[in-house]
């Protein structure tokens, strides 16, 4: 929706769909995890410890390569 335009900010997102923009903000964040990663988390292969929450709230590296060594730390 952003990406169409259809929504210049994330606060009108938000608003849009009566969400917390906030907990919106952090939710695309998720749109920058390594495709490898998606991958993984859609055939239910990814490392017990890789859970929604703690990816929301401690954030994780932009950089695909340094994802996975941060997701096998934990």
């Amino acid at each position: 929706m952003l990406e169409s335009g259809r929504y210049a900010t994330v606060n009108e997102l938000a608003k849009a769909e009566n969400m917390n923009a906030s907990y919106v903000g952090h939710v695309l964040r998720l749109t920058l995890l390594a495709p490898d990663i998606v991958e993984a988390i859609l055939d239910g292969c990814q490392p017990p410890s890789m859970q929604l929450q703690p990816l929301i709230r401690k954030g994780f590296p932009v950089e695909w390569e340094r994802q996975w060594e941060v997701f096998l730390a934990d």
